[in-house]
């Protein structure tokens, strides 16, 4: 029989896989004490939230939040890493985090728009540069053929204005004479 304070935990969870826009489950085992304290603060200064979770009851609110496929990757000691901001955010610290850290914490999936990513997935994600930057990345290709084509036929027409200058110099010349 469920107990209040499971059923409180099952709902909470289930509230805060709702609104994350970028879901991480890690396994913080061989994390000490003070090390997962440094972890946590520096996830909190960036917006991004962490807690161990009991596996029956995150498989629970996972499925109360209409998320699925996350089942076999709850086992073991799991922490869910979330944020409601930048989606990759939480997978380029924890990537950066274990690798001062001895490969401490351990990214077991991570849940972005839908869909999951496990394994190698999770290393590309955590390589992407972050939204601000991919944007201005963006606008940059996009821009860069517009803007030569823009130099170009400036130079075409600063010739052809050069080149009906020198006629109008020709025949002044020619009239004057």
């Amino acid at each position: 029989m469920p107990t209040a304070e499971k059923i409180a935990a099952v709902e909470e969870l289930s509230g805060i896989l709702r609104r994350a826009n970028g879901i991480y489950l890690t396994d913080f085992t061989g994390l000490d004490v003070p090390t997962f304290g440094s972890l946590r603060r520096r996830l909190r200064e960036e917006a991004v939230s962490c807690r161990v979770v009991k596996n029956r009851l995150a498989i629970l609110a996972a499925k109360d939040a209409g998320l699925s496929g996350l089942d076999a990757l709850f086992s073991g000691p799991t922490g869910v890493v979330y944020t409601e901001e930048d989606p990759v955010l939480p997978a380029r610290l924890l990537a950066s985090f274990a690798d001062g850290a001895e490969g401490r914490p351990v990214m077991k999936a991570g849940l972005v728009e839908g869909k999951i990513y496990i394994d190698d997935e999770l290393r590309t994600l955590a390589s992407l540069p972050p939204r601000e930057v991919m944007l201005g990345q963006l606008v940059a290709a996009v821009q860069s053929p517009i803007s030569g084509l823009a130099f170009c036929l400036a130079g075409m027409i600063q010739k052809l204005l050069a080149t009906l200058n020198a006629l109008a110099e020709q025949r002044k010349e020619a009239e004057g004479s």
